[in-house]
């Protein structure tokens, strides 16, 4: 049976300058980092090292290059904050680009873009 979501894989253009994204904007730390030489580089970041699902960087045209089926869309994630005003000026402060904070049914959110213009969402834990 599935206990939990474990990893979401991010495709990305530049593994390099994601990371930066992800560890300076957003304040994760990088977990692990792999590379076997070949081309296949992963880099693993979270929100803590306790957290227990984490974002797995990806090189896009490398994993294209060996599962040309496989699809590379930016998943759809919805992180959970309980200062939003704050990330959402943090962020804006950070020149990353957000959307307004927006009322919804289950709470306040907004969303952002990486640096490769991929959108996520971030609500407000109630």
């Amino acid at each position: 049976m599935i206990g939990k979501l474990g990893q979401v894989m991010v495709y990305v253009n530049d593994q390099d300058a994601a990371r930066r994204f992800w560890t300076e904007k957003l304040g994760f730390e990088v977990i692990a980092e792999e590379d076997n030489g070949q081309g296949f580089r992963w880099i693993e970041v979270a929100p803590s090292k306790a957290a227990e699902t984490s974002i797995v960087l990806h090189n896009k045209a490398f994993i294209a290059q060996m599962e040309p089926d496989m699809n590379l869309g930016t998943p759809s994630l919805m992180f959970v904050t309980d200062r939003l005003e704050q990330l959402h000026g943090d962020l804006a402060d950070k020149n990353v680009k957000v959307g307004d904070i927006v009322p919804m049914p289950t709470g306040r959110v907004f969303n952002f873009a990486d640096d490769e213009d991929n959108y996520f969402a971030v609500m407000e834990k109630l």
